[in-house]
């Protein structure tokens, strides 16, 4: 995934991959405000918990996060299962995103 960069009232905003970590990073100027973690694996990548840090609730970042890693995810064309409550709902609120959802409950 090349950066997202977007400059907002707070700063500028670039959603990052950290391989290692297995995550996508958003940060606002110097601060990471959030992630979103995955498990990747031939062709599918299950994205497993998105947080972001409370003091930055409610101006969207987590809406950014969702929607950078299902592009990227799409872009890749792998198959995208989200086992993340928030992924989850972001993808059932943004059904043409949606296509290549395992949907699948893992219960």
């Amino acid at each position: 995934m090349s950066d997202q960069t977007t400059d907002t009232p707070r700063g500028e905003t670039r959603i990052v991959e950290d391989v290692h970590a297995r995550r996508y990073e958003l940060w606002v100027g110097d601060d990471r405000v959030g992630f979103s973690a995955y498990r990747r694996e031939s062709g599918r990548v299950t994205f497993t918990h998105t947080v972001v840090d409370p003091a930055f609730e409610g101006h969207g970042y987590g809406s950014a996060i969702a929607r950078a890693v299902v592009a990227d995810a799409r872009e890749r064309g792998e198959t995208i299962v989200p086992r993340c409550p928030f992924i989850r709902s972001w993808l059932e609120k943004h059904p043409d995103a949606a296509s290549d959802v395992d949907w699948t409950d893992p219960s």
